[in-house]
């Protein structure tokens, strides 16, 4: 059976989700096999945490397993003598998923019934009937210290009082000028008592919420455009001047169709920096605006402020947007990132994990690497430099990097334009440093360390004084200087953009005879480390070596042991031929330089990972069957071998990263997405912790 763990709380909007969301992270890299369900569900519509827990953890369980019974069922019963027969419907229900899982979380009810009190009961005796410790979450919103200390002791109390296991306690919403004072009034408990502050944007609906809600239709904007908060609603009935003076940051204009000049001022507003600006439009009652209006909008900007059409009045869309209650949704990427940046920040998890006695498993899957990134990552943080300030992507993704606390980041660019771009997209970037090349304090130092590094190429001052306005140029020499730890560019750069002056100025460490690359490849359950599948067309014994050595050094740094298979055509001795040649040499050449680290090959891919194949081709190898570390003769086999990993076996592929610099500069795809944007920058960070 598998072991369960208690989310729940005492009352309605406490944030219980976010914990939730929170411990299944934690949860999930321990764990392959983790599971989430919910007592008792809505009966109206899909719970909304079911559905963005199974889908962002890939949890194969069906939304009917993810839940014991509805609130239908629930209808007339008040106490818990009346409730054994739908606890023993629950029951059995939990029992089902919890045979497919290691461990189960568990989320309580959001008592929005008529009995808090037999919510909270119910809640108790699942808890004790499944033997799961309870996390418990109280809401300090709107209270006093001594308020949120009295409820707290109640909590605990009752909690303990039904004999069940209390893991901890979460002070959730807890208000900056609380904080001190709640935890001073907390401190002498016996308990661990995490205390979490509120979050103003996670109190707010997105408007991809309302858009969900209200089955709405998205006429202009992208999908990504919906990744924002609405901090209220304004009803455009009043003449345009009166209504300019009524926006504010954040608000979501509610307009009849036909009213142009409404649509066409909120359209085009953040093209103003003297106009609030606005988190998007809606028009109601299922009538468009007119065609004219609608194709001149189109032909605008991409970031645009989103335009969408409800199937509702105007009354009603206003009332139903006033009265929604902010959700955390699968794809509310900025969102989920800062609850999750909250938890992990304020919450030790590894205690936590500790408390819950969750065993490590040996799979890895691709969600458990990545949060092991981050983790190690916030280890020992860093600063990033980003040159393309003005890519949309980047700025969403280093939006995700600061709100989970991952590093710290120095974006390059026009200030002005892009704090005012990431405004109109609804983005917080007020933890990063903006530096304009051009106009930088730090132009002229950049200058005199380009001309003293490249002065041997003829390199003048005046020379170096205009190449360092590259932003690539600029970022490369900031990571040269100390001022930076490593630098991210490719996005809408070249690699040779990106890759040229990292040679030039940072070059390569010593020993090192060239720069090369690995994909992270994230199978179902394990990782494994593709090189070099992005830099060197075709390697020669000596180069190919030192990838194999790179490669194996940087499978080490992320906690991939590495066993490097040198891939061939042929197995052992089975084969001749010069490529085969190459690749024995090149085996021979790693093996003496590197004796500590298990490297075989020739060796064909099959007989690299499968034990079976293993033991018939290579009998007796340390590496075969268990290779690790999978380094192709060329760019040719290794490019088009990694993606068709990728796509036929449907792994997450990370990089390409970048090796044998002495400090890290990374290089994106131009169609990389902010996912990939968030992961290199992650991965860079860790890196420079080595360098």
């Amino acid at each position: 059976m598998a072991k369960a763990v208690y989310v729940t709380s005492m009352e309605p909007a406490s944030g219980k989700s976010m914990v939730s969301l929170g411990l299944m992270e934690a949860l999930s890299r321990h764990s392959a096999k983790v599971g989430y369900f919910r007592p008792v569900v809505g009966s109206s519509t899909e719970d909304n945490t079911i559905n963005l827990i199974r889908q962002r953890y890939g949890l194969t369980q069906t939304y009917e397993q993810s839940f014991g019974i509805t609130t239908d069922a629930t209808r007339g019963v008040g106490t818990l003598h009346d409730a054994d027969s739908l606890i023993s419907e629950i029951m059995t229900k939990f029992d089902t998923l919890a045979a497919q899982c290691d461990v189960v979380l568990v989320e309580g009810t959001d008592y929005t019934g008529a009995s808090a009190a037999f919510e909270f009961e119910l809640n108790v005796t699942m808890a004790l009937n499944l033997a799961a410790p309870v996390l418990l979450v109280i809401s300090a919103h709107g209270h006093r210290p001594d308020q949120v200390r009295g409820a707290v002791n109640a909590a605990r109390d009752s909690v303990r009082g039904h004999e069940v296991n209390l893991l901890g306690i979460a002070v959730n919403r807890v208000e900056a000028n609380q904080t001190e004072a709640i935890r001073a009034v907390l401190d002498p408990l016996d308990q661990p008592v995490w205390i979490i502050p509120e979050e103003p944007t996670l109190q707010l609906p997105s408007l991809h919420q309302i858009y969900s809600e209200l089955k709405a239709t998205l006429l202009i904007g992208t999908q990504e455009s919906l990744d924002r908060e609405v901090t209220g609603v304004r009803v455009a009935a009043m003449t345009l001047p009166n209504l300019l003076d009524r926006l504010q940051d954040g608000v979501l204009l509610v307009t009849p169709g036909d009213r142009a000049d409404v649509l066409l001022t909120a359209l085009t507003a953040r093209f103003s920096d003297r106009v609030p600006s606005i988190s998007g439009v809606i028009v109601t009652g299922g009538v468009e605006p007119d065609v004219r209006v609608l194709s001149f909008a189109r032909g605008l900007d991409s970031a645009v402020t989103p335009l969408l059409l409800a199937p509702s009045d105007t009354f009603e869309t206003a009332y139903r947007i006033a009265n929604l209650t902010p959700q955390i949704r699968f794809g509310d990427d900025r969102r989920i990132a800062a609850a999750l940046g909250l938890f992990e920040t304020e919450v030790d998890t590894s205690d936590l994990i500790n408390r819950i006695q969750i065993a490590d498993t040996a799979v890895t899957t691709p969600l458990m690497f990545e949060n092991r990134l981050v983790r190690q990552a916030r280890s020992d943080r860093r600063r990033i430099v980003l040159p393309e300030g003005d890519d949309e992507r980047i700025l969403r993704a280093a939006d995700q990097i600061l709100r989970r606390s991952i590093c710290d980041l120095t974006i390059l660019g026009n200030a002005d334009t892009i704090m005012d771009r990431a405004r109109s997209m609804g983005l917080t970037l007020s933890g990063a440093t903006l530096i304009h090349p051009e106009h930088s304090e730090l132009r002229d130092e950049m200058a005199a360390l380009l001309c003293d590094l490249r002065g041997h190429k003829g390199m003048s001052m005046d020379i170096a004084h205009d190449a360092v306005t590259d932003v690539t140029i600029f970022g490369t020499l900031l990571v040269k200087s100390g001022l930076a730890d490593g630098m991210v560019s490719g996005a809408s750069h070249t690699t040779a953009d990106t890759v040229r002056p990292a040679l030039q100025l940072i070059r390569t460490n010593e020993g090192v005879s060239v720069v090369s690359s690995v994909f992270f490849m994230c199978l179902a359950d394990k990782v494994l480390v593709y090189g070099d599948c992005a830099v060197n067309p075709d390697p020669t014994p000596e180069q190919l070596a030192d990838i194999a050595i790179s490669s194996a050094s940087t499978a080490a740094a992320f906690g991939v042991d590495p066993y490097v298979a040198m891939l061939s055509y042929s197995t052992g001795a089975s084969g001749t031929g010069g490529d085969v040649e190459k690749v024995r040499a090149a085996t021979a050449l790693a093996q003496s330089r590197r004796p500590d680290i298990p490297i075989e090959g020739p060796i064909q891919y099959d007989a690299a990972v499968d034990p079976g194949v293993a033991a018939t081709k290579l009998p007796g190898s340390e590496v075969a069957g268990q290779a690790s570390v999978l380094i192709f003769p060329d760019l040719n086999t290794g490019n088009n071998t990694y993606k068709a990993v990728q796509r036929s076996a449907r792994a997450v592929a990370i990089g390409p990263i970048l090796q044998g610099l002495r400090k890290p500069v990374n290089d994106l795809s131009r169609g990389c997405t902010v996912k990939d944007i968030v992961n290199t920058i992650t991965i860079t960070a860790i890196q420079s912790q080595e360098a």
